[in-house]
C-alpha cells in the first residue's frame, strides 16, 4: 500500500509554496506528484515587510499565518486534484512554515503557520514548527536538510557533498565513513533575486544570464566577504536578518553598475560554497547540488571552475530532481516525527542529541 506524505516549502525568497506527494512506501522515496504555487504580490509584500522591525507585529504575524495557511491549504488541494489523490489518503502534511525571525543566539525562530489552521482547511494531520525543538536542545535549528540528504544520498563507496542552494546555500558533507557534518555556508539566491527585481522587476535572473553579462567587482567581493558570518567555524546558519539589501546598500559604495553588482553576487555566492567545501568537506570527490540554484546555469559553471578536480553535478543525476528535494525533506520530517524518530544531526545543528522535530495537529 502507498505511504503518502505532502511536503510543503517557501523558503527565504519568498517566492511561493512547493508542494509535493512523496511515497514511502517502496525503497527510498518517490516524488509522486508536485505543485508550485507563487504567492500573492500582496502577500508577499506584506511578509517582506515582517522580515523587519515594525508596530503591530504580533498581529501582523498572527493575520500572515493564517493567510498562509490558505495559500497552503488552497496549494494541497490543487496538488491532490491534480494527482487524483483523496485527502484521507495522505498520512500527513509536513509544514516548514514561512521563515520571518531565525535568532538561535537568542534561543529562537519562527516560521509563520497556523498549524491548527491548516489541518482544519485540508482535513490532514499536519506537522510543522521543525526548528524550535533543536533551538530548545542548544542547537542553531538549521539546517535540517543534511538528515534528509544522508538518507537519500549516503553512499558506503563514495565521498559525497550536496549543496542546497534556497535563499540562503547551505553543504551537507557525506563521507564514506564517520560522522555527516553540514551548516549554512552563506547567501544563495536570496541576493540575486532581491538585487534583480529592485532592479529590473524580475523574481529572479533566469540561468545567471544578467550576471554573465556584468563584471565581478574585486573591492565590492572582498567588502562583502569580510562579512564576520564566513569566517564562524560551524555549527552555524543565517537567514534574510544577516543577509539582504540593507546590507548590501551599506557595503557598497554606491557607484557600482547594477550588472555589475548582480556578477559579484553570484561570485559570492559562489565563493561562500567553494570555500566551505574546500575547509570543511576535505576528501570529497563528488558535489551535487539542488534548490533553485541548481538551475542557475551560471552559477554552476562557475562553482565548476571554483572546485576543479570534483565531479560536479545536480541531485537528478541520482534520481531526485533538484528544485523539490527540500518540498520531499518536510515530508520526510513529518513521517519521522510520527513514527517517534529523531529528524536532526546534532553534529550539524551542534544540539545536545537527536530529538523528535515538529508539532503535529490531527486531523
Amino acid at each position: 500500500m502507498p505511504e503518502l506524505y505532502v511536503g510543503l516549502m517557501s523558503g527565504t525568497s519568498l517566492d511561493g509554496v512547493d508542494a509535493a506527494v512523496a511515497d514511502f512506501s517502496g525503497v527510498g522515496i518517490r516524488l509522486l506528484h508536485r505543485h508550485y504555487q507563487p504567492f500573492q504580490p500582496k502577500l508577499r509584500a506584506s511578509l517582506l515587510e515582517l522580515q523587519d522591525e515594525g508596530r503591530d507585529e504580533l498581529h501582523r504575524a498572527a493575520v500572515l499565518a493564517n493567510q498562509l495557511s490558505h495559500a497552503y491549504a488552497a496549494a494541497v488541494r490543487t496538488l491532490l486534484a491534480q494527482a487524483g489523490i483523496e485527502p484521507m489518503q495522505i498520512a500527513a502534511i509536513g509544514c516548514h512554515g514561512q521563515t520571518v525571525r531565525h535568532q538561535p543566539d537568542a534561543g529562537y525562530t519562527l516560521q509563520l503557520v497556523n498549524g491548527a489552521l491548516l489541518t482544519e482547511l485540508s482535513g490532514i494531520t499536519v506537522v510543522c514548527d521543525f526548528r524550535s525543538r533543536d533551538i530548545a536542545a542548544g542547537g542553531q535549528g538549521a539546517p535540517l536538510v543534511p538528515a534528509f540528504h544522508r538518507e537519500l544520498f549516503h553512499d558506503a563507496n563514495r565521498h559525497r557533498a550536496i549543496v542546497n542552494i534556497g535563499g540562503i546555500a547551505n553543504v551537507t558533507d557525506l563521507p564514506a565513513g564517520g560522522g555527516v557534518t553540514g551548516f549554512d555556508c552563506g547567501p544563495g539566491n536570496l541576493l540575486l533575486d532581491a538585487w534583480i527585481m529592485e532592479n529590473s522587476g524580475k523574481s529572479f535572473d533566469q540561468d545567471g544570464l544578467w550576471a554573465a553579462q556584468g563584471k565581478v567587482l574585486p573591492a565590492l567581493l572582498e567588502a562583502l566577504l569580510a562579512h564576520a558570518f564566513f569566517s564562524l567555524p560551524p555549527p552555524k546558519s543565517t537567514g534574510r536578518e544577516t543577509f539582504n539589501l540593507a546590507w548590501l546598500r551599506r557595503t557598497r559604495s554606491g557607484t557600482e553598475a547594477a550588472v555589475d553588482v548582480q556578477a559579484t553576487l553570484l561570485e559570492l555566492t559562489a565563493a561562500g560554497i567553494s570555500r566551505a567545501i574546500s575547509e570543511y568537506c576535505n576528501g570529497a570527490a563528488e558535489i551535487f547540488v539542488c534548490g533553485g540554484g541548481a538551475r542557475n546555469q551560471a552559477l554552476v559553471s562557475r562553482l565548476r571552475e571554483l572546485l576543479p578536480g570534483m565531479k560536479l553535478d545536480v541531485t537528478d543525476a541520482l534520481g531526485v530532481d533538484a528544485e523539490w528535494l527540500e518540498a520531499l525533506a518536510f515530508a520526510w520530517l513529518a513521517r519521522q516525527t510520527l513514527a517517534g524518530k529523531p529528524g536532526n544531526l546534532p553534529g550539524v545543528t551542534g544540539a545536545r542529541g537527536p530529538r523528535v522535530l515538529g508539532a503535529i495537529y490531527p486531523a
